[in-house]
């Protein structure tokens, strides 16, 4: 019974505590793998995809119910090592998982809240391949692309691109961890992401991109929800110990309150932070946590306690704004209603998902919603916003719609069509949710209990 009870200890504890070092690809998945056995009520390991040499590109989620969604839990991500040799957020994404596995154990009062309150999901690499072959120069290494040797954060589809006409590759040739993403973006509705790279220290948000068009404003290509954008790429600047200064490193900058809108900075096309704002409705800002992209391995402790105040705060931010779900005249919540906010009209509208729920991230305010679906009369209706962070959720609040009579219906528009502008698009936009979330990965959890075996009797042999 004692060598039963001592291998069960060792089972289901983590062989060791995290050190601050770079973990080479395998030893992070041996790592989520340990965390996610150890941990089953709080923490879902799964795998969104293989990289084109097929490492898996795990992501570990983190909640009271980390397999699924929930109603009326937001869903959160953070993304690393897209350019493979930017490698401190991966760190970083490892050092806030135990934090907030090690927070939650500990019943520590900020841990508990967030993991009661939101569904969080980390990548701590989108490259794998390149990582691998990078090397430790802080500004010229190679590895930056993929095994291919494409730049990811240039392959994505490019809403702008669409409006000039220029063509757009299909998704089945676009990078493998690019077609990854773009799948789990179609499973989760997130609603605010950030992706983490290196050689500046700056957040940057949408647009990268632009069309010459109403969106170019003072060198800056603006977005609809600009004022959340300015705002959420503030509280990752103000809360990191010297992003907010703007001027640290030598090479780029300087960045009022370090923080800048991406096409001011420099402009790109096919960029990750614009396609998840476009075509999945997912507020994302790229953050660039450290002038140097590989830093040396004994500035590790101190860049973590520089960026955790910040990345802890930026999570809180899904709180941000109101929420609640769409129900059609029967009572029953609907998916693809369009939920539009008056005064922003964005490329591709917000609708409702699988669950009947939306999300809007809005600052405190006044705002005149509008809600249209088919056969349904055309809800308008004006909400008080208040401040959410603070009390770890946004406002609730539901849309009842009322059925138009059979005798009055009038051809409407398809809600897919309900801007003009998104009709010159490509891809169309989309939001259909085709899966439930997490089904479709059930394989993985059978396999990475597997793996937790197969690392631990493995420890136990050497």
């Amino acid at each position: 019974m004692s060598s039963l009870l001592l291998f069960l200890f060792l089972f289901l504890t983590p062989s060791s505590p995290l050190e601050f070092r770079y973990h080479n690809n395998r030893e992070i998945q041996q790592y989520l793998v340990e965390i996610n056995t150890s941990n089953p009520d709080i923490c879902h390991l799964y795998s969104i995809g293989p990289s084109v040499r097929g490492q898996e590109l795990w992501v570990l989620a983190l909640g009271l119910s980390p397999s699924r969604h929930t109603v009326g839990i937001p869903e959160f991500k953070y993304v690393a090592n897209m350019h493979g040799n930017e490698v401190l957020g991966r760190v970083l994404l490892l050092q806030l998982i135990d934090d907030l596995v090690q927070g939650y154990r500990n019943n520590e009062d900020w841990s508990v809240k967030l993991l009661n309150s939101t569904r969080i999901h980390i990548l701590p690499t989108m490259n794998p391949d390149g990582f691998d072959e990078s090397d430790t120069d802080c500004l010229f290494s190679q590895g930056r692309a993929n095994y291919n040797g494409v730049d990811l954060n240039r392959n994505f589809p490019d809403a702008f691109a669409g409006l000039r006409k220029q063509p757009q590759l299909e998704e089945s040739r676009r990078e493998a961890e690019v077609r990854a993403v773009i799948g789990w973006l179609r499973m989760e509705s997130f609603v605010l992401s950030a992706n983490l790279h290196g050689g500046a220290l700056v957040a940057s948000y949408p647009y990268d991109n632009s069309n010459g068009g109403s969106e170019l404003v003072g060198g800056a290509s603006v977005s609809p929800d600009d004022d959340v954008f300015n705002h959420l790429a503030k509280v990752y600047s103000h809360n990191h110990a010297s992003m907010h200064r703007g001027e640290q490193c030598r090479d780029s900058g300087p960045f009022p309150e370090g923080v800048t809108n991406g096409y001011l900075w420099y402009s790109i096309s096919g960029g990750m932070q614009d396609y998840n704002y476009v075509w999945a409705q997912c507020l994302e800002l790229t953050l660039e946590v450290s002038c140097c992209k590989f830093p040396p391995q004994n500035q590790l402790p101190a860049l973590w306690a520089d960026n955790r105040k910040s990345l802890l705060a930026f999570i809180m931010q899904i709180h941000l704004g109101v929420k609640g779900r769409v129900f059609d005249g029967s009572g029953v919540p609907v998916q693809n209603a369009v939920v539009e906010v008056k005064g922003r009209s964005n490329m591709c509208p917000f609708r409702t998902d699988k669950h009947g729920e939306y999300y809007r991230l809005l600052l405190p305010g006044k705002y005149v919603f509008k809600v249209t679906y088919p056969g349904h009369k055309v809800l308008t209706e004006t909400l008080n916003v208040p401040h959410g962070p603070d009390q770890y959720s946004a406002m609730k609040h539901d849309f009842m719609l009322r059925q138009i009579p059979a005798t009055t219906v009038s051809p409407q528009t398809n809600p897919t069509k309900a801007n003009s502008t998104e009709a010159n698009l490509t891809p169309s936009c989309n939001h259909t949710l085709n899966l439930e979330a997490g089904a479709s990965r059930s394989s993985w959890t059978g396999l990475c209990v597997t793996l937790g075996l197969v690392a631990v009797l493995l420890s136990l042999v050497s």
